[in-house]
């Protein structure tokens, strides 16, 4: 009997130790409930049992220059949404057809989500006002006041619909920034979501009586951009036609940039694309065969249009660079502008052990001062320049122009140069890269070092956002101008314009004089590329020499039209014509009255099917000058004038120009 009775105690003893031992692991487990675990498990209650519907803000607003025009805003749409289990039985087949006609939805997709066992399903995003009125009056009238959701959203729309298209840049469906400045910008742009917040059971039914929790959204700040619409539309008039006309199989690009602050007024790149449909075909070639290309090729070809190649692709810019050159050469003291007879050209240069012609060596240039070298777009010039300077020399006027490093452009995706290490140029490699070949830059590098001698010798960085807006206030904030250090002397600044105005004047860039404007310039042709017969031509002015407000540069890529594919033929008249209607824009004083009022225009003669003889006759008469396409100095002596007749000519017949300008011809 004292046996049971121990064995009892026993027993009761272990229970009670495992008893306790169960309450300090309830306890270590609560204590880690509420202590370790509660902020989690707090969250996921509140996100079980509250209901959330996005509010997007509204993205700030993208104007251009004058703060006047819209370039991208934001419209008001609205996002339907459905509480599955806030629909009745009886109601989701109904509820389903009518979402699926308003919105052309398929009928068993949106009956799927009405039944769905689930908070909330989304049925359309970006529903213009008449369809969402729609639903509210079909609501009404069924009496249905719950379970489908009407909520405001936005919309991006770019009103000039191909209009900088490679510089704004577009946004996703989700009305985030994806390219341009709707990318690097959308911090600024996209605000702050707001919410409609409604306490939930676990079936998403109302939990208490306290309704609706509306959290506002915050809008967006707007942006006033440096583009002015102006100025872009003049620009890409005359790019697309340039391109066209020229054929330019891989498009081209055109920069206006204000040298004094760095604004860019204009960026243009063709072919464009359509902001408010940026996933489509962009051409009418591209449109017949689009159904039949693989989703790869449709994504290679989107990226390639949707790329800025006036920041992002890389070239030679061949004799444009000489401005480069000739910045250094004169900083250096180690020549000037009008030293007669100072250089000569025999149509090229020996440099360790290489013979580098001259684009004319067929026919020396002869006597020159670097005033008629930079006319004649002499390459021996420039090349014996840089073998004074040398390799450190000319490489630190190159960082000191900046051309060793990006602009900082604030726009995403910039490429930055191509040049040899400092310690790997050796004599030729400072030959060519003196007058402009065998190294990359971009076009906005160029356009920015060159902005640095229209400026008086200051380093600038371009922009294209000048000011912001803030979304709830508007209140202006300005962005300050970037300025560096300076590069060259106001001495030598002024000496490289008076030769670049020489250039148009009188030299290689004469197809872009504009009649009373004081214009400088300098045109570049170079080979895009080794051995693929390709060329790129531009051309880089400056206006009005006396206080230079625009630099603009022409980029034609690979011109295949009659025209050829020298600079001064194809890329100088785009300059000429952009300056003919940008200037007086900006209302820029006419610094040569003589010169305009002597100036006249004449109307191109037909040359065509007559002689080189019999044209140069006609040409003469009416001060145009005739220049023979591929003539070199061993076909020019032999070259039959009297008989050999003419088989194209650019500019065509009727089209007028000024005197003094060429006409190129083909045989």
């Amino acid at each position: 009997m004292a046996q049971i009775k121990l064995s009892n105690k026993k027993k009761m003893k272990n229970a009670l130790y495992i008893a306790i031992l169960i309450f300090i692991c309830l306890l270590i487990r609560i204590g880690i409930i509420q202590f370790i675990q509660g902020k989690e498990l707090s969250q996921l209650a509140y996100e079980q049992q509250t209901l959330d519907r996005v509010i997007n803000p509204k993205r700030g607003t993208i104007y251009d220059a004058t703060g006047k025009n819209i370039l991208a805003q934001s419209s008001t749409v609205n996002t339907i949404t459905v509480n599955p289990v806030n629909i009745p039985k009886e109601n989701k087949e109904k509820v389903a057809k009518i979402l699926s006609e308003i919105f052309e939805k398929d009928y068993e997709t949106v009956l799927k989500k009405v039944t769905k066992k689930s908070s909330i399903e989304t049925i359309a995003r970006k529903v213009d006002k008449e369809k969402a009125d729609e639903l509210r009056t079909w609501m009404e009238k069924n009496n249905i006041t719950g379970g489908i959701n009407i909520d405001e959203d936005t919309k991006r729309y770019y009103p000039y619909n191909t209009l900088a298209s490679q510089v704004i840049g577009f946004c996703g469906s989700d009305n985030q920034g994806l390219d341009g400045i709707e990318a690097k910008y959308e911090e600024e742009l996209k605000g702050k979501k707001g919410a409609i917040q409604r306490h939930t059971d676990a079936k998403g039914g109302e939990i208490g009586k306290e309704g609706e929790n509306y959290v506002a959204a915050i809008n967006g700040n707007d942006l006033i951009s440096t583009i002015d619409l102006t100025i872009q539309s003049i620009v890409e008039k005359y790019l697309e036609e340039a391109c066209i006309d020229n054929k330019c199989t891989d498009g081209g690009n055109v920069i206006v940039m204000n040298p004094q602050n760095g604004d860019i007024l204009a960026m243009a790149t063709y072919p464009s694309y359509n902001l408010n449909d940026p996933y489509v075909a962009y051409t009418p070639e591209l449109q017949e065969n689009w159904d039949n290309l693989e989703q790869s090729e449709k994504t290679k070809l989107l990226q390639a249009v949707w790329r800025n190649k006036a920041i992002a692709d890389t070239y030679e810019p061949g004799s444009v660079f000489k401005l480069i050159t000739s910045s250094a050469a004169l900083e250096e003291g180690i020549t000037d502008t009008d030293n007669e007879g100072e250089f000569s050209c025999t149509g090229g240069i020996e440099v360790a052990g290489v013979r580098i012609k001259c684009w004319r060596y067929y026919k020396p240039h002869g006597s020159e001062s670097l005033r008629e070298a930079l006319m004649n777009s002499c390459n021996p010039v420039f090349i014996g320049l840089g073998q004074k300077m040398g390799v450190p020399t000319y490489y630190s006027y190159l960082r000191k122009f900046g051309l060793l490093e990006k602009t900082g452009i604030d726009l995403s995706g910039e490429a930055g140069s191509i040049f040899l290490a400092e310690n790997k140029a050796g004599p030729v490699e400072l030959a060519t890269i003196s007058f402009g070949q065998r190294f990359e830059i971009t076009p906005i590098e160029l356009v920015t070092a060159v902005s640095s001698i229209a400026n008086g010798g200051t380093k600038i960085t371009p922009r294209v956002i000048k000011q912001t807006k803030n979304g709830e206030t508007g209140e202006i904030t300005n962005i300050p101008v970037k300025t560096g250090d300076r590069v060259i002397s106001v001495e030598t600044a002024a000496k490289v314009l008076s030769m670049m105005e020489s250039v148009v004047a009188e030299g290689t860039g004469k197809n872009a004089k504009v009649a009373g404007y004081r214009i400088g310039g300098k045109t570049g042709t170079s080979e895009d590329g080794v051995n693929t017969n390709k060329y790129v031509t531009s051309f880089l002015g400056v206006a009005p020499i006396d206080g230079p407000q625009v630099v603009v540069l022409v980029t034609l890529y690979n011109p295949t039209g009659e025209g050829g594919h020298q600079g001064g033929g194809v890329a100088a008249p785009v300059g000429g014509q952009i300056f003919s209607e940008i200037l007086p824009y900006l209302e820029v004083n006419q610094g040569n009255q003589e010169e305009l009022e002597a100036t006249e225009e004449v109307s191109v003669p037909n040359v065509t099917g007559l002689s080189i003889k019999e044209a140069e006759k006609i040409l003469k008469e009416k001060d145009l000058e005739l220049n023979i396409e591929g003539i070199t100095e061993e076909n020019e002596e032999t070259l039959d004038k009297e008989n050999t007749v003419i088989k194209e000519q650019t500019p065509a017949a009727g089209i007028k120009i000024n005197r003094g300008n060429k006409i190129f011809i083909k045989y």
